[in-house]
């Protein structure tokens, strides 16, 4: 199968995925318990009268398939509908709280990227050492606690007791400062979130590459590498590392798209505004179109991140093509 044929294969399942997202993530809201109007209006007092207007005003009282062709044509013209809680369209709730998320979760992500994949293939590389046994071993450690755990130690430690850091939020408030003051004081609330999100993140990567390094060692074109006379830093890097990557990509592709959803447990330890911490407010307090708004966000994010790994996958093996021609 041809790179052409590969990517429109995977553009159209692509298609196919947001699209029975969308009809999911419309049913599941549909389908819940309860009133969601009495969620809008929870004085007992209204009269029935008054909540039928309301009910034919937000078109509930239409069967369940023109509510939903309604709801695809909204959808397409970037309309979520308002949030219950903040008063407000979704979308433009959504998006005030996604650049904190991408800051945070995405600073994370690149230097437990790179600083990860780089400890993982060493170690891997040098799989006999006590120092990479113990630097393993450390990785699996980190790699296994959980994040709220970590962040409300980083907290207690360095917030608290020390005083080095703040104990919550994105920003002093109370203060304007210029725009570098205002960068400064935002990366100094930053660090321990930051912090605690390279440690999960880090851990991961270092036994995924270690993993994908033993795999490696073993094929035959590094001992034909060896047997050529190559260098072991070539060797590594020019053979062992490239082929490695392979797993790491679609690890990637899976973490770069949850970072539109945040990390929820990080954001909430620290109060950081982002859209995991929306997410648990809107679902605190019953926010359904919030909630129905933010998780197709996040889905579409999933699906997207998905299928970069997928086209990055075929290109850096033809066997992948193949197989994929197969199904």
């Amino acid at each position: 199968m041809g790179m052409k044929e590969y990517v429109a294969k995977k553009l159209f399942a692509a298609a196919l995925t947001i699209f029975g997202s969308i009809c999911i993530n419309f049913l599941i809201f549909r389908i819940l318990p309860g009133d969601p109007l009495r969620m809008i209006i929870k004085d007992p007092r209204v009269k029935p009268e008054a909540m039928e207007r309301l009910r034919r005003r937000f078109g509930l009282d239409k069967p369940l398939w023109v509510q939903f062709i309604v709801y695809l044509t909204r959808l397409a013209q970037g309309d979520m509908g308002m949030s219950f809680w903040q008063k407000r369209p979704v979308l433009e709730v959504v998006l005030d709280r996604l650049w904190p998320t991408v800051l945070l979760v995405g600073s994370a992500f690149l230097i437990s990227l790179v600083i990860g994949v780089v400890t993982g293939a060493i170690v891997g590389w040098k799989r006999r050492s006590k120092m990479s046994a113990l630097i393993y071993s450390v990785s699996l450690v980190v790699y296994m606690i959980p994040t709220f755990w970590l962040g409300i130690l980083l907290l207690l430690v360095f917030g608290y007791w020390f005083g080095l850091f703040p104990l919550g939020g994105m920003k002093t408030p109370g203060i304007k400062p210029g725009p570098i003051g205002y960068w400064l004081d935002v990366l100094n609330h930053m660090v321990l979130p930051l912090i605690a999100l390279i440690f999960w993140y880090f851990g991961e990567y270092v036994v995924v590459m270690r993993s994908a390094m033993l795999d490696v060692l073993t094929e035959d074109y590094i001992t034909t590498a060896r047997a050529k006379g190559l260098r072991e830093r070539v060797i590594m890097w020019d053979h062992a590392v490239r082929n490695a990557l392979l797993p790491v990509t679609t690890l990637t592709a899976i973490n770069a798209g949850w970072i539109v959803a945040g990390a929820i447990e990080a954001e909430i330890v620290f109060s950081w505004p982002g859209v995991g911490r929306l997410i648990y407010d809107a679902l605190m307090k019953r926010d359904y179109p919030l909630l129905q708004g933010t998780f197709l966000v996040l889905t579409v994010s999933v699906v997207l991140a998905n299928l970069l790994a997928d086209i990055v996958y075929g290109y850096l093996d033809p066997r992948v093509r193949e197989e994929a021609a197969k199904l």
